[in-house]
């Protein structure tokens, strides 16, 4: 299961959190695919509030465990439509696919 968990500061969603691999073996195709849908998007994410945007953020990646760490530290109002954006997507997966998503917010 991965788990999601949404990081905010002073009520304004600041990044997010990324944890665990949404596939039990090799042979399940639906976590595979929960699990290419939510690297996708969560690389655009960060790549749109850094690239596009041109906001300061921190970005971890451990790909063997299965970890994402994207935290913004500046430009937040501009950056913060793309980061919610990314919540919803998060949120909208985790209803399809319950038992591969779990979300957690933290405010």
């Amino acid at each position: 299961m991965t788990e999601a968990r949404f990081l905010f500061e002073d009520d304004i969603l600041v990044g997010f959190h990324l944890k665990g691999h949404s596939t039990e073996s090799a042979n399940d195709d639906a976590g595979r695919l929960v699990c290419a849908s939510i690297s996708s998007a969560a690389y655009m994410t960060a790549n749109t509030v850094t690239e596009i945007v041109g906001a300061n953020a921190v970005a971890e990646v451990d790909e063997q465990s299965g970890e994402m760490l994207f935290k913004v530290k500046s430009d937040y109002e501009q950056a913060l439509p793309i980061l919610l954006g990314f919540k919803l997507h998060m949120e909208q997966l985790s209803n399809q696919f319950t038992d591969y998503i779990k979300i957690i917010s933290e405010v």
